[in-house]
């Protein structure tokens, strides 16, 4: 990295440290009222428009809970208040001189959007941002298991979600072509429709299933020849979740999140991932951003054992070590 890239990491990652520092609070998982969920904020820091998460949850103990989440790391909220609409914070964080600084955030969440202003002890700052929609729990790809009279059939079912959260899906298999229609969630129950064509033969076939918090899939295939038992299992299942990391780094230890959603799509801390390669119980995704005109790319290789994970964050600035634990599946049941 050049020293202009490495000067203006330092001016954005200071800015951050030193200025800065499911239920009746959401409701759904799918947008709409309330504040719980993962909302994607831009900070007003002197000119430069600072990118970062804020996550509002609610803790075992039923208090509100909350997390500002960035490139940098993960720190935790405190007195997360949320009442008609208004919605105040604080938020506390080591800066590099070892000082703890907090900033207050006051604002609201109306129609979408959360606005507010941001103070500390260097001024005030304009925030805005808007609620990340979470990726339906059908989504991705799902290992296909039934047997045909004697014969054991194994089948790719892939679910995508588009931006209106309207779902499509594909049906691959080794025999005949295949369309699937009219496919949609309620809860936990998965259905749609599948017209097969085998030469000159075509066949309409109803799937109604289930999705467990274990991420399998389990239903029955219906047509005018019967029933058919179908068992499916969620690829990349191994990485799915919530995890949430500890770093090693030139300042010390630093916490961030990783968020593996079911589509294998994720956020690590405020960036995008586009794709999360798994390979048994093996993960891995590159990282690119940028900064004004300068490009930051990383690289994560890690390996999940149960709610366990360990690895290594590469970039052109060194290695370092990553161990972590997953505090929540994507389908909303914790970790053990």
């Amino acid at each position: 990295m050049s020293c202009n890239a490495r000067s203006l990491l330092s001016v954005f990652s200071a800015a951050v440290i030193l200025f800065c520092g499911g239920d009746a609070m959401a409701q759904g998982p799918r947008g709409g009222g309330g504040a719980f969920g993962d909302w994607r904020v831009t900070v007003d820091y002197d000119g430069r428009q600072m990118e970062s998460i804020v996550a509002l949850a609610r803790g075992q103990d039923g208090n509100r809970t909350g997390q500002w989440i960035s490139f940098w790391g993960a720190s935790e909220l405190s007195d997360v208040q949320f009442e008609n609409g208004d919605l105040t914070f604080k938020w506390s964080v080591e800066g590099f001189d070892g000082e703890t600084r907090t900033s207050s955030f006051s604002g609201r969440i109306e129609d979408g959007a959360l606005t507010g202003t941001l103070s500390g002890d260097r001024g005030e700052s304009a925030v805005k941002g808007e609620r990340i929609a979470r990726v339906p729990r059908a989504a991705g790809q799902w290992e296909m298991k039934y047997r045909i009279g004697e014969q054991d059939v194994t089948s790719i079912l892939k679910v995508t979600a588009a931006d209106d959260q309207a779902l499509a899906g594909e049906w691959i298999s080794e025999w005949g072509e295949h369309k699937i229609t009219e496919i949609s969630v309620q809860r936990n129950e998965l259905a749609f429709k599948r017209t097969s064509q085998f030469g000159d033969n075509e066949i309409e076939t109803a799937f109604t299933g289930t999705i467990d918090r274990n991420q399998t899939l389990t239903g029955t295939m219906s047509s005018e020849m019967g029933e058919i038992q179908v068992a499916g299992s969620r690829v990349g299942a191994d990485a799915i979740g919530t995890w949430m990391l500890d770093l090693e780094s030139e300042r010390g230890a630093r916490k961030q999140r990783l968020r593996v959603n079911p589509d294998l799509s994720a956020l690590y801390g405020s960036t995008q991932v586009d794709a999360v390669t798994v390979d048994g119980n093996q993960i891995s995704f590159p990282m690119k951003l940028e900064f004004g005109d300068q490009p930051f790319e990383m690289s994560f290789k890690g390996t999940a054992d149960g709610d366990a994970l360990t690895g290594e964050v590469t970039s052109d600035r060194g290695t370092r070590a990553v161990k972590g634990t997953r505090v929540a599946m994507r389908g909303g049941a914790r970790a053990p």
